[in-house]
């Protein structure tokens, strides 16, 4: 009889990938690996570098291919060999639109869904999502089902709870599990980053002078981690901690930092370069919620000018910068036995290193040519 295979979608993602490692170095488990491809061209050139990125360990992936847009994006798969789903698909832009976040985030989830309800002898199903599919909530953000009341910043936070919506009102007969997942900033506490995100391209235009304005309240509290954290906990729940259970992959606001803290200690990271020093670059002055509104409405007339660039990359998720959020991480904490946070300003100031010493990855992919 075949082996039973842990699907993973979005097998060539970020995380996906990781949780893909992190599931080849502990177990003797197979992997069917599904990535978006648009023809058989793309998906050879994806499968190849899957294949050199997991080394060695590769013989026991299989890799399928499709869009989520497609009415059937999974007719490759055979229900009966699947065990385990995890979904991390998506489209994970703050400015995605609601079209795409429509078709991509919810219905292709209720795409994989349906695929799920067909596998006799699923044992799992995980839907990777984010702490702000909470989003415009304040207060304790508890691992609990949530409402849309609150409203969200933008619609990728939608898409997200429109997805856990989803599976917890129509699949809720599922073995499922859900992942919130906070906002990775780095891959490890060394502040190794391979994959830039909204946040690294705020600390740039920070670096170079191109934000000298920041929505937000200095007290906000930022939810970081890094990928080695996010995979090894999903990796640990996925086998250990109970089915039909939310966790926050994530740390509690006592072990995380303030928005205002964040750019304290940003510049003066910074500022111990002699480069930066030179510039003289101010920190940003913080605006409240109405003027940088109409500020990223007026720059909308320039085009793709410096300054639109600039206030359109912090625009998708400037509403979230004056939200007091309490994130919780009870199930997390109590499902894993070796839980710990890491030191929050040396994981910034490790990132905010790696970024300047590399240009921001320029000089690593300039060396890999």
């Amino acid at each position: 009889m075949e082996t039973r295979k842990i699907l993973i979608t979005g097998g060539d993602g970020y995380l996906g990938l990781a949780l893909a490692k992190r599931t080849l170095q502990s177990t003797e488990e197979n992997l069917l690996l599904w990535v978006r491809a648009s023809d058989p061209e793309e998906f050879a050139a994806k499968q190849e570098r899957i294949r050199q990125r997991l080394g060695v360990e590769a013989d026991r992936v299989f890799c399928r291919w499709g869009n989520l847009v497609n009415p059937d994006p999974f007719d490759t798969i055979d229900p009966a060999e699947i065990k385990v789903i995890i979904h991390s698909a998506a489209v994970t832009r703050f400015n995605v639109d609601e079209t795409t976040a429509r078709r991509v985030n919810v219905e292709g989830t209720e795409k994989l869904l349906r695929l799920a309800s067909q596998c006799p002898f699923l044992e799992r199903f995980a839907l990777l999502s984010t702490v702000y599919s909470s989003g415009l909530k304040p207060g304790p953000i508890e691992e609990e089902a949530m409402d849309n009341r609150a409203g969200f910043a933008n619609y990728y936070e939608w898409s997200k709870w429109a997805s856990e919506n989803l599976l917890l009102t129509e699949f809720a007969d599922l073995p499922w599990q859900i992942f919130r997942v906070a906002t990775v900033i780095a891959d490890n506490e060394e502040g190794t980053v391979t994959q830039q995100n909204a946040f690294h391209n705020t600390l740039k235009l920070f670096y170079y002078g191109l934000l000298s304005l920041i929505p937000g309240k200095t007290e906000t509290p930022l939810y970081f981690i890094t990928g080695e954290f996010a995979a090894n906990a999903i990796f640990s729940l996925l086998s250990t901690s109970l089915k039909k259970s939310i966790y926050h992959i994530a740390h509690t606001k006592e072990e995380s930092l303030s928005l205002g803290t964040l750019i304290d200690l940003v510049f003066e990271t910074y500022g111990e370069r002699p480069e930066f020093k030179m510039r003289r670059v101010l920190k940003p002055l913080y605006s409240d919620a109405e003027s940088f509104d109409l500020l990223a409405q007026g720059v909308n007339t320039f085009g793709a000018g410096i300054l639109n660039q600039s206030v359109s990359s912090v625009a998708p998720f400037s509403k979230q910068l004056f939200i007091q959020k309490e994130v919780q991480n009870r199930n997390l904490v109590s499902a894993l036995d070796d839980y710990q946070a890491p030191d929050a300003r040396r994981l910034v100031r490790n990132a905010c290193d790696y970024l300047v010493r590399t240009k921001w990855g320029r000089e690593l992919q300039h060396a890999s040519r």
